[in-house]
């Protein structure tokens, strides 16, 4: 006992009867946590630069969506820097996982595969093999043999997580765990869950792009909230370096109802095109209620921004046209800042009147129409000179940063502004703007 307060004494933990004695904070020292990156760029970026040794990382996602295959070619790249690693399945046998690997193109060697859902198994090869890195596919099929409860249940998904975290910590050794998520997007299985690994990673996409956006949601060892991109491709997950110029590519020019929005996708500026399309509504006509449909966007915000333009432009109400709205690409956007730029893809839409191609926008729009002001507009406006753009609409509230080349900043106050700046208004002069 004596050795044990000793100990904890020269690490500033000193024990009481109460417990452990506080530290003051200036006192406790600081280091830089050790990292290694997976040889995956995009996926170091959500990490905040690499793999943590003894760090529990849990990777959630739907089926088909990536997740299995992001692993093996992390195998792949760790193969003989980490080696050896023990892949885990508790839902295919080894050789459909070397099937997979083939198609691939992952190389095997170094690469140990077990096929087991009983966690004190588990645990006997972490100790036996001593991994570089260990793989969990997934969580919810691990079972602790002293718990009453089947695999996947709250008790035995909270039970097994926690006693993989004590493995990893021990061992110094990083685990990763596969994540089912129901058909709303969330974690099958406890919430506790999620409070109790080191970083959640969350996969999205749909089958009908082969766009896939990994999301942190918490990183203990990093930033939250970033976002790596990848391309699905039959050879697994192709990570995307040109954002913009992927988002862009297929951009048609001088179209009414288009604008570009410099999104913030974490720390990285990327150019999407927002889509808008306003059609007469026989629905509405007959006494029935008009279309509202958002794909990529928030739903409840479209509407909230067409409530604003029906009381606040006159001329460029919606009530009875059916409004669609649209994230070309595949990717999911809720930021504030997509409100100036919507408005204006609306009212072209509404006014066949094209918006010029080199112009941008981004703004958050109160109730009362003003455009408010919007977080990292700097990068925003970087990304834009980058991609050659010439004019932009921004808060006239916000930042003016320099050095942005041939990009023109034009400061709007309120909805108005913005529709005369985007030069809407000039091109249909009978709307009456208040």
């Amino acid at each position: 006992m004596q050795a044990e307060v000793q100990e904890r004494r020269s690490t500033g933990m000193a024990l009481t009867m109460e417990g452990a004695a506080p530290v003051p904070m200036d006192k406790v020292e600081v280091l830089d946590e050790p990292r290694f990156s997976t040889g995956v760029d995009e996926l170091d970026r959500v990490l905040g630069g690499g793999v943590v040794p003894g760090s529990l990382v849990l990777l959630g996602g739907p089926p088909g969506i990536g997740k299995s295959t992001l692993l093996l070619q992390i195998c792949q790249q760790l193969r003989t820097t980490r080696s050896p690693i023990l892949y885990v399945s508790g839902e295919e046998s080894a050789r459909q996982i070397r099937l997979r690997a083939d198609r691939l193109q992952v190389h095997g060697d170094g690469v140990l595969l077990l096929s087991e859902t009983r966690l004190e198994a588990i645990e006997a090869q972490i100790q036996a093999v001593r991994p570089g890195l260990v793989i969990i596919d997934s969580i919810q099929t691990l079972f602790k043999s002293d718990l009453a409860p089947a695999p996947g249940s709250v008790t035995q998904v909270r039970e097994c997580a926690a006693s993989l975290m004590r493995v990893a910590k021990r061992e110094e050794v990083p685990i990763f765990l596969v994540g089912h998520v129901t058909k709303e997007g969330q974690l099958a299985g406890p919430r506790v869950l999620e409070h109790l690994v080191d970083t959640v990673l969350y996969f999205e996409g749909d089958g009908n792009h082969n766009l896939r956006a990994l999301r942190s949601v918490k990183n203990r060892f990093g930033a939250s909230h970033e976002v790596g991109l990848f391309e699905m491709s039959a050879l697994g997950l192709q990570p995307i370096h040109d954002a913009s110029g992927f988002f862009l590519s297929q951009r048609r020019t001088n179209t009414a109802g288009t604008i570009i929005f410099p999104s913030m996708e974490g720390s990285r500026p990327v150019l999407v095109e927002l889509q808008a399309l306003v059609n007469k509504s026989l629905a509405a006509e007959n006494g029935g209620s008009p279309t509202r449909r958002a794909v990529g966007l928030d739903g409840n915000r479209l509407s909230l921004l067409l409530a604003v333009m029906s009381r606040r432009l006159s001329g460029l109400a919606t009530g009875k046209s059916d409004v669609y709205a649209n994230c070309a690409g595949g990717l999911r956007l809720s930021e504030p800042a997509l409100d100036l730029p919507l408005v204006l893809a609306i009212a072209s839409s509404r006014l066949d009147a094209p918006i010029p191609s080199g112009l941008a926008a981004c703004g958050e729009v109160g109730l009362t129409g003003e455009v408010r002001s919007i977080t990292q507009l700097e990068p925003r406006l970087k990304e834009l000179a980058k991609m050659g753009f010439a004019r932009v609409l921004v808060p006239a509230h916000g930042a003016k940063p320099e050095g942005l080349g041939k990009l023109k900043l034009i400061p709007v106050s309120t909805l108005s502004e913005a529709l005369k700046a985007a030069t809407i208004l000039k091109q249909a002069p009978a709307v009456e703007v208040i």
